[in-house]
Formats: C-alpha cells, sequence, structure tokens
C-alpha cells in the first residue's frame, strides 16, 4: 500500500490496475491476514469508530470485494 490523498492506493500488476482505499478500507484489508474472521474485523471496527454494532454486513460485503478483485485469497 502507498499513501495517497485521503488514504492509499494500490497496484496490481497482474491487472493493470490501480486500487484506492480510504483508511477504513486499508485497516479492513490489513485485517485480511487469514488469522481474523469476518466477525473479529466488524467487531475491530465498532470498537474503533465507537458503532453501536458491529458493522457485519458491509465488512463481508467489502471482503468479498477484496476477494473479487484479487487482493487477498
Amino acid at each position: 500500500m502507498t499513501p495517497a490523498a485521503n488514504g492509499f492506493s494500490i497496484f496490481d500488476a497482474s491487472r493493470d490496475r490501480v486500487h484506492y482505499l480510504n483508511h477504513t478500507a486499508a485497516i479492513i484489508l490489513e485485517l485480511c491476514s487469514g488469522e481474523n474472521s469476518v466477525e473479529d474485523i466488524a467487531a475491530y471496527l465498532q470498537d474503533a469508530y465507537a458503532l453501536p454494532e458491529p458493522p457485519l454486513a458491509e465488512v463481508a460485503s467489502y471482503v468479498a470485494r477484496l476477494s473479487e478483485e484479487g487482493l487477498i485469497v
């Protein structure tokens, strides 16, 4: 990840694409280490942002998108 305006960028050479991630997206990507479940990541974000509920559906959707884009396996 490379710092960019309002977040980070990742260049995917295999697809010749640049992905721009906001800070929350970068946190999710970093937590997709194979050691954290979607539930763990949602709980982390709930604590980090003082949310009333863990954003489980949003995290699950974004993790699926990261997988589709080849940014996680």
